[in-house]
């Protein structure tokens, strides 16, 4: 059996890093408009950055299955297109003020112009799919949308609740985040024409590991600073979003101590109940390590997914991404 390499973050994203390069460039193009406010969108949504985990998450599977080709660039867009969109979508719905550190399109060109913006990418996200002539990979991309856009739904349904339990929790962070982990993993296999077993654990692998990198985006909702976030600590609460942490929390604290996280949801912000009040609470329960405990659980549980693929570079970062994730500060 050869031995299993961990890797770091950046050798992960190093070994497709000229790819990636090539997203870019794609995306850059696929976000032009004869629209002159598209364009200036799509190019300052761009500019703010982001990981490009989810084109690197279908440059891998692609790659680990065998395949090398163009179609992998173009729907490693498709997906960033998708995944931009969703974020435009979000930012109107939670009127956030700023994304990565930088003022939300919604506070920059207003909703109307936000929403009209994101229904564009997802379009032409869809066009750009559309032109590979592969119906599995956009019978796979509408199935994926329709349920990310459920799950904005539901999460509206959920606002404000301190009774969300932790199986309706799961359900949001599967159709908000981790059906598209899954989705970018099966393009890739769908592109390699593997079968449906290889493309299944693959699919998988991505739900464990989008729902893990969910879990720690919620953890360091709590715990990091403004300046690495690019948006205010402690904003799902603020949102009216009951998230694992707090689950965890309102299942071990006393009746009173509970009547403190809804008073933060009723009122919309820390105003009778301070930031650090909340904080305290979820680290006596150990509300955070719990959420973390989990995260590391779903990690293994994706790694476990790989062990019938052969060995390769690919492979090794596909295993070391979990860790990645469970670990990460930002």
């Amino acid at each position: 059996m050869a031995p299993i390499k961990n890797l770091t973050g950046k050798e992960v994203f190093e070994l497709v890093r000229a790819d990636l390069q090539k997203v870019e460039e794609e995306f850059c193009l696929q976000s032009v408009s004869n629209v002159q406010a598209i364009t200036e969108i799509g190019q300052y949504l761009q500019g703010s950055g982001g990981k490009r985990l989810r084109p690197t998450l279908v440059l891998l599977a692609a790659k680990m299955c065998g395949y090398e080709g163009p179609a992998a660039i173009r729907l490693g867009t498709v997906v960033e297109l998708i995944h931009t969109a969703t974020l435009v979508h979000d930012d109107v719905i939670d009127a956030a003020d700023i994304r990565r550190g930088r003022p939300s399109t919604n506070s920059r060109w207003g909703n109307h112009m936000s929403v009209l913006a994101g229904d564009w990418l997802y379009m032409q996200a869809f066009n750009v799919a559309l032109a590979e002539r592969n119906f599995k990979i956009l019978d796979l991309l509408i199935g994926l949308t329709q349920v990310m856009v459920e799950g904005e739904l539901l999460q509206l349904n959920c606002l404000k609740r301190v009774d969300v339990t932790e199986d309706e929790y799961l359900e949001l962070a599967y159709r908000k985040t981790a059906c598209l982990f899954s989705a970018c993993l099966r393009v890739g296999a769908l592109l390699a024409h593997k079968d449906e077993e290889e493309e299944s654990l693959l699919g998988t692998y991505g739900v464990n590991l989008g729902l893990a990198f969910q879990l720690i985006d919620d953890v360091l909702d709590f715990v990091s600073s403004e300046d690495v976030l690019g948006k205010p600590v402690g904003n799902d609460l603020r949102e009216g979003k009951v998230t694992l942490p707090l689950i965890y929390l309102l299942q071990r604290c006393t009746p009173e101590e509970a009547q403190k996280i809804a008073r933060v949801l009723k009122e919309g912000g820390f105003q009778s109940v301070e930031f650090q009040e909340v904080r305290e609470l979820l680290d006596r329960y150990e509300a955070l390590q719990a959420v973390r405990d989990r995260a590391q659980d779903l990690a293994d549980k994706a790694k476990r997914c790989l062990e019938s693929f052969p060995p390769s570079p690919y492979k090794d970062a596909l295993r070391s991404l979990p860790e990645f994730i469970v670990e990460r500060e930002s």
